[in-house]
């Protein structure tokens, strides 16, 4: 998985912010994650190679914004120049997730009509309260690709009348991590997955989560591969029906032509990872141990 953090820090609007994981990281290294500034990789979707390739390739999801918000107040200064990042590369996905919809009204691009074809709105929904919040909002608001991420998942969440309008393409969820992490129960999980198979919604069981309560036992599950696998291994996650994602070379392009066809490269530990279904697949970092 690769992320985009064009700025970083946030501050919290709601109950699943109360053991935000940003916070807790940013703690260790002494960072105040309260305070939102602009990162060093705020280019990186358009840095090129010294060839003059660009070093994020075509036809990848980029997920953006996962130290932040993309729609967080204190970076509206910066949001423009993002947004002209975001159609300098309509070969790349962009994958956006806010927990503020309410804003998509004044920070959406004077240009987005009814969506950019290389971005999907996401907005998180951690329990039924906020799903009734946010859903809404995230439905009425123009966009060519929506979907919603229950995480961290502190709360079952009926989504049925939301998914039933056709308008989410993608549900993704996982537990709770780290400081003061709350369990995630594997019928919360069950429901959401069966609402969303019934109205064949892509559906992804990414992670259980530090604490996972299934059949009355509660599993602590400190490794994060070991909560990837035994999500995998639920056999809740589901392919549903196909959104065209029609992404183009840009402008600047000579030679490359035709459609976009994206190569994940796995390796052996990503059979069995949660979030297989919605990765472009392992960098080859060399810093896993397979």
């Amino acid at each position: 998985m690769i992320i985009w953090n064009p700025w970083h820090g946030c501050h919290k609007v709601s109950e699943g912010c109360a053991h935000c994981y940003m916070y807790f990281l940013d703690g260790k290294r002494g960072i105040d994650t309260s305070r939102v500034f602009r990162t060093d990789n705020f280019t990186l979707p358009i840095q090129r190679r010294r060839n003059g390739q660009y070093k994020l390739p075509s036809g990848m999801r980029l997920y953006v914004g996962l130290s932040t918000d993309f729609f967080v107040e204190e970076a509206d200064p910066w949001r423009d120049e993002a947004w002209r990042i975001i159609r300098q590369r309509p070969d790349i996905f962009f994958w956006l997730l806010t927990k503020r919809p309410q804003r998509f009204a004044t920070c959406l691009p004077s240009d987005w009509g009814d969506g950019y074809e290389n971005v999907m709105l996401n907005v998180t929904a951690e329990n039924q309260r906020r799903a009734d919040e946010r859903l809404p909002i995230l439905i009425a608001t123009p966009a060519k690709h929506r979907g919603f991420m229950a995480a961290p998942f502190i709360g079952p969440i009926d989504a049925a009348v939301y998914l039933q309008t056709g308008l989410l393409e993608e549900v993704l969820c996982g537990g709770e991590n780290y400081d003061g992490a709350r369990p995630c129960h594997y019928e919360w999980v069950k429901q959401l997955s069966d609402q969303c198979r019934k109205n064949d919604v892509t559906f992804v069981f990414t992670e259980t989560g530090t604490i996972f309560v299934k059949d009355g036992k509660t599993y602590r599950i400190a490794n994060k591969r070991t909560q990837s696998q035994q999500a995998f291994r639920s056999g809740l996650s589901y392919q549903g029906r196909n959104h065209p994602r029609r992404l183009r070379m840009p402008e600047d392009t000579l030679f490359e032509t035709g459609d976009i066809v994206s190569s994940p490269f796995f390796i052996a530990h990503c059979e069995t990872c949660g979030n297989r279904m919605v990765c472009n697949g392992c960098s080859n970092c060399g810093a896993c141990s397979e």
